[in-house]
């Protein structure tokens, strides 16, 4: 991950208007400064398209809001600004009555996604989970392909760690959704 550290720090609206880099990689605005990543590897790809088919499916079936992907970007902060971009991310319809088509949303979502890569270390995946929470997103899953498993974060409550043979629910931000932890892996 390297950080480009411009003459002064962007805002989100800046930020929004930056060519795509021709090398394909990703970019975050982390407190006003430009973070560029590695595109994820393919089976990062394949966790993330199976997690956003089980929680789209349901949350398009019973018309709850919106869901986005592809590490689509979401401001957690201003002043500095600060655009992460989660693998998948679910915005309530009382969140989000309408769904956000230029920019990025300034109202953060109700649960974000985060799937482990290798080369992903946890503590920073950590401050990521603490960073959401701290924004006001509801729910944090961090799913782990490389023991197939899901950590659960919500604000205030001990962390839950779900295995191949539990179930994740949707608790208070997806009431009535539940998954084998096993069918969020290919």
């Amino acid at each position: 991950m390297s950080t480009l550290t411009p003459a002064r720090l962007l805002t989100a609206e800046e930020f929004a208007l930056l060519p795509p880099p021709e090398d394909g990689s990703q970019q975050e605005l982390v407190n006003g400064v430009v973070v560029t990543m590695p595109p994820p590897s393919f089976y990062h790809g394949q966790v993330c398209s199976k997690i956003d088919r089980k929680l789209g499916g349901f949350i398009d079936t019973h018309r709850l809001g919106w869901i986005a992907s592809s590490d689509s970007g979401v401001i957690l902060g201003q002043n500095p600004d600060t655009v992460r971009g989660p693998d998948i991310a679910y915005w309530s319809l009382e969140r989000m009555p309408e769904p956000h088509r230029k920019g990025y949303p300034t109202v953060v979502p109700d649960l974000v996604v985060e799937v482990l890569s290798p080369s992903d270390v946890f503590t920073q995946s950590l401050r990521k989970v603490e960073l959401y929470l701290g924004a006001g997103v509801r729910e944090v899953l961090l799913a782990v392909p490389e023991d197939r498993s899901v950590a659960v974060f919500r604000d205030g409550q001990k962390q839950v760690i779900l295995s191949n043979g539990d179930t994740l629910a949707g608790g208070d931000v997806l009431p009535g959704f539940t998954c084998p932890v096993a069918d969020l892996f290919p």
